[in-house]
């Protein structure tokens, strides 16, 4: 991994490269213009996660630079602060050696740190170690947790102490309207928040004029896309495989008032055998899929991308709403979606600024 070094005056010439070279992989395809959504050039991360190096009495954040020649070949870099993560993280991270350097109980054997914020400056702060947490480490884990006003979880194996909570609320304004997100520690959110907003008003861009049919979702996550989406549909059914996402997606459509969608734990490849009526069972009965009118998918598949089975599957749909961290998987898909299917609608999001890593929207409509 090649650690990410920041330059905001480059940022517009980092961009363009980007711009252009997603333009060129994809022109086989004939999209209209790319629309580019540009990320903060620093402290845009709400997520980091470091090792925390001990040299004698010194103590450190650290990342691992690999030997692009050989990969088990690797460099511990020391890191004083980070401007790839968000200001609170950066605040956060003198504060917390500081405030352990002198503490046995807090620094012995604590090898990786994790830090989760949000927009508004909400901290969780997860402090992994190589031996068993006890009620000594729990009694001064929360003077931390005061000094730094800040949460604190302890992890070691298995163990895991939730001092206060175990998640962070995010809060999205998107088109005038304000999301909230409840955020798990140790599950995956969207890492760029000014980004994920870009995300969440193109998806309710693209999908406008759709409240009299409804919205199938696959790799729903926390509901991300569900709540911000569920007001542009009649109804909405969406589906994940994690168990701490499906909770939290539910958690995150209470919070929001959302009463017009349902997330159900199933992956993709069974709900499109219960589609096609060959996986049943109580849970797919309760969904009643007779009653829905599906016309448009959404997916935001993992970097894998989607099989040669799911494309075919998302091929039944009048509109695909395809979200992609993965432009080469992405491509490769298009390759079947566009047999029956156009490019109406192709956007680049900067979730990634200073590494080679793309994120991209496309819809596409049924060709006539």
């Amino acid at each position: 991994m090649a650690i990410p070094v920041v330059d905001p005056a480059r940022y517009d010439q980092q961009l363009e490269a980007k711009r252009e070279r997603i333009t060129r992989h994809f022109a086989r395809f004939a999209p209209p213009p790319l629309e580019v959504y540009p990320s903060p050039p620093s402290h845009y991360r709400q997520r980091c996660e470091f090792r925390l190096w001990h040299e004698g009495d010194d103590l450190f954040y650290a990342m691992f630079e690999v030997d692009p020649e050989d990969s088990k070949k690797k460099t511990v870099i020391r890191l004083d602060d980070y401007p790839v993560a968000s200001r609170r993280i950066n605040a956060l991270m003198p504060a917390l050696l500081e405030a352990i350097r002198d503490v046995p109980l807090l620094r012995r054997k604590l090898f990786q740190v994790e830090f989760l914020t949000t927009l508004s400056g909400e901290a969780l702060v997860t402090l992994i170690y190589h031996r068993p947490l006890d009620e000594a480490w729990e009694a001064e884990a929360h003077r931390l947790q005061e000094a730094l006003g800040a949460m604190i979880i302890g992890r070691s194996r298995k163990q895991r102490l939730v001092l206060e909570r175990d998640h962070v609320w995010e809060h999205l304004e998107v088109d005038g309207r304000e999301f909230i997100y409840q955020q798990v520690e140790n599950s995956f959110t969207q890492p760029n928040a000014e980004i994920c907003r870009a995300m969440l008003a193109w998806a309710r861009d693209v999908t406008r004029e759709s409240q009299a049919a409804d919205l199938v979702e696959l790799y729903c996550g926390n509901g991300n896309f569900t709540v911000a989406l569920a007001e542009n549909f009649r109804r909405v059914l969406a589906t994940e495989i994690s168990r701490i996402s499906v909770a939290s997606a539910r958690e995150n459509l209470a919070a929001n008032g959302i009463d017009n969608a349902v997330v159900g734990r199933m992956s993709a490849e069974e709900f499109a055998a219960a589609l096609k009526g060959e996986k049943g069972g109580r849970r797919v009965a309760e969904w009643a899929l007779d009653e829905y009118d599906f016309t448009t998918v959404l997916v935001d598949p993992p970097r894998a991308g989607l099989d040669e089975a799911s494309c075919r599957q998302l091929s039944d749909y009048s509109r695909i709403v395809y979200i992609s961290c993965n432009p080469e998987t992405l491509a490769d898909n298009l390759e079947t979606l566009t047999e029956t299917h156009e490019i109406t609608r192709f956007a680049l999001f900067d979730q990634f600024p200073w590494t080679h890593h793309c994120e991209c929207g496309v819809l596409l409509q049924r060709c006539s």
